[in-house]
C-alpha cells in the first residue's frame, strides 16, 4: 500500500468563515446536526473576531504590500498577521519567529502599519482607542483660557 502525503493548505479565518458560511446555507446540514452544531458554533466564534472585517480584495492588497516592501515572512508569519491582526509591536513580536534577528525596530514598525492599513478591524474598537480631538485638546484651551484671564501661565498642580 502506498501512502500519498496530500498537501497542506494554510486558510485564513475569513476564508474558513465564508466556508462555514456555504455549508451553512446548503441543505445537508439538516440531515446532519453534529455538523450542523460545529458549524454554528464555529460561525459564532469567528463572527466575534476581525476576519468578518476583511475581504479578499483586503488581504491580497496587504500581502502585496508586503511583497513590495521586502519584507519576507513565511507562509505561516503571514497567516498569522492576517488572522491575529495585531495592534502593538508586543503582540506582532510574538507572531514572527526570531523577529529580533530578522527585523530592526523599523521595519516591525512599518509591518505593524501595513497590519493596520491594510486589514481591517472592528470599527468600535478602533474608535475607542482612539482619544477623541476634544480629550487631547480640551487640557491646553484650559491652559490658554487661564493664560488669558490672568495673563499668566499656570503652575502645573500634578
Amino acid at each position: 500500500m502506498e501512502i500519498i502525503k496530500k498537501p497542506t493548505i494554510l486558510c485564513s479565518n475569513y476564508e474558513v468563515w465564508n466556508i462555514l458560511k456555504n455549508v451553512k446555507d446548503s441543505k445537508r446540514l439538516k440531515d446532519q446536526k453534529n455538523l450542523a452544531t460545529v458549524t454554528y458554533e464555529a460561525i459564532k466564534y469567528l463572527e466575534e473576531t476581525n476576519c468578518v472585517y476583511q475581504s479578499e480584495e483586503t488581504i491580497r492588497a496587504f500581502l502585496l504590500a508586503l511583497k513590495a516592501k521586502g519584507i519576507r515572512l513565511t507562509k505561516a508569519e503571514k497567516l498569522q498577521l492576517i488572522n491575529n491582526r495585531p495592534a502593538t509591536l508586543v503582540e506582532l513580536q510574538l507572531l514572527i519567529e526570531e523577529n529580533e534577528e530578522r527585523f530592526s525596530e523599523e521595519a516591525l514598525n512599518l509591518i505593524l502599519n501595513l497590519v493596520q492599513e491594510y486589514l481591517p478591524g472592528d470599527p468600535k474598537q478602533e474608535a475607542a482607542e482612539m482619544p477623541s480631538d476634544e480629550e487631547e485638546g480640551s487640557e491646553e484651551v484650559k491652559v490658554k483660557l487661564e493664560e488669558e484671564e490672568t495673563g499668566e501661565v499656570p503652575m502645573d498642580s500634578s
